[in-house]
């Protein structure tokens, strides 16, 4: 899955990590609840839902989250089991993708300035 990212995004990247410290309890809760949020009382989010999801949400960090067919594309490349939809499990990958990126975007920029 190749997914673009915002300027805005990987500037985290250069960030000093002692602004980049989080609240690890309130970043799973944000996870969680933007996806029950999203699938509203289904188990998986419909082509709809996951579209908007991703609009709504993840557009300040990926870009061409303005196209359908790049979202069709992200899904397609989401949806493991091929039943058409994300679960849960599927959704969590791309927020894995998305943390590991920046982990690696941010490890890089240190062995640079090194």
């Amino acid at each position: 899955m190749a997914i673009s990212f915002t300027p805005e995004f990987t500037s985290v990247c250069s960030m000093p990590f002692s602004s980049l410290y989080v609240d690890m309890d309130s970043a799973i809760k944000t996870v969680v609840t933007t996806f029950l949020g999203s699938a509203r009382g289904e188990e998986s989010l419909n082509n709809q839902s996951f579209q908007k999801l991703i609009q709504k949400n993840l557009s300040s960090i990926m870009e061409d989250t303005d196209s359908q067919s790049s979202i069709k594309e992200m899904k397609q490349g989401l949806d493991n089991n091929s039943d058409g939809k994300v679960s849960f499990q599927e959704y969590l990958n791309l927020i894995g993708y998305l943390a590991n990126s920046l982990s690696q975007k941010k490890c890089e920029g240190n062995a640079d300035s090194s």
